[in-house]
């Protein structure tokens, strides 16, 4: 299959030789990868699931989900238990269920960079308004649209939802939200890495011009490889799955990759091969075959 030719359940087998180590952990991000189009995970991508652990491979969620959005597949979490939410910035236990989730390990993104990150982007891009995940809830600023399937915890000026004496301030932020409805969201994701530079890092996992600024150095990648490292598993170790701009980094990470057949350009470019769509259940279909070949 050449590198430009469209992944379609006639190419059914992924782009990509088994790798060449072992794995020990698989890292599959969900939204537009795991999931299908609607949410589910289907019953061949749960038994695929199933047999990985059963074959003593860990399997991580690493998304850019909250926490308390984990219910979709808080019932496939095994043994460990704990997903990566945030695009990095929590580490999470999901034993407990939806609403009873524990922080393992929150890397957040402090409030002077969070600042100059909000600061940076209206400069650059007017018109841009924003949003402040925090451990337990989502505040919003006037005119921010309704994209998430929850209500706020507060309204207000992006400013004032990250000062000292803000609503919930004693709870960390995870990540700032920056929307635009007019530019192409490929166009302002360059443009506010551009102007926010080392303060925070900026990314984003929607089809729209939505952007996802999280603390200095805190991507899936980063903090994988932190838990991985707490485990003794070597990156050559790690297979990862992914679709989207967020997942970039943990893709040229991880030993083996693998695009996503509805996946995004720069994603095709990181990933060391390629699957079917989220539809065609393209993460079960290379578990299957790594299983089958270590038999």
């Amino acid at each position: 299959m050449r590198d430009n030719e469209p992944v379609t359940s006639a190419t059914r087998r992924p782009q990509n030789p088994a790798p060449l180590v072992p794995p020990r952990l698989i890292a599959t991000d969900l939204d537009g990868t795991l999931l299908r189009d609607d949410k589910s995970v289907s019953e061949r991508t749960i038994a695929a699931l199933a047999a990985a652990e059963e074959a003593g491979i860990e399997v991580f969620f690493v998304t850019g989900r909250p926490a308390r959005w984990m219910d979709v597949v808080s019932d496939h979490v095994h043994g460990h238990g704990l997903a990566i939410c945030g695009n990095g910035a929590a580490v999470v236990d999901l034993h407990g269920g939806p609403g009873a989730h524990r922080f393992v390990k929150v890397r957040e993104l402090a409030h002077a960079n969070a600042l100059d990150a909000v600061k940076l982007v209206r400069e650059v891009a007017p018109g841009t308004v924003f949003a402040v995940e925090r451990t337990y809830g989502l505040h919003l600023e006037p005119g921010y649209p309704p994209l998430h399937a929850e209500p706020a915890e507060s309204v207000d000026a992006a400013e004032a939802l990250l000062s000292e004496d803000a609503l919930d301030a004693d709870q960390p932020v995870l990540k700032v939200l920056a929307y635009h409805a007019e530019l192409a969201p490929d166009d302002f994701l360059l443009s506010a890495r551009a102007a926010v530079g080392e303060r925070a890092n900026v990314t984003r996992s929607s089809p729209t011009a939505l952007l996802e600024i999280s603390g200095p150095g805190v991507s899936k990648a980063s903090t994988l490889a932190l838990c991985c490292a707490e485990r003794g598993i070597r990156p050559e170790e790690v297979v990862a799955f992914g679709d989207m701009p967020n997942d970039v980094e943990m893709l040229t990470w991880a030993g083996a990759s693998y695009a996503m057949g509805n996946a995004h350009p720069d994603v095709i470019a990181a990933a060391s091969g390629r699957t079917v769509a989220n539809n065609e259940d393209g993460v079960a279909v290379v578990i299957e075959r790594m299983l089958a070949e270590r038999e």
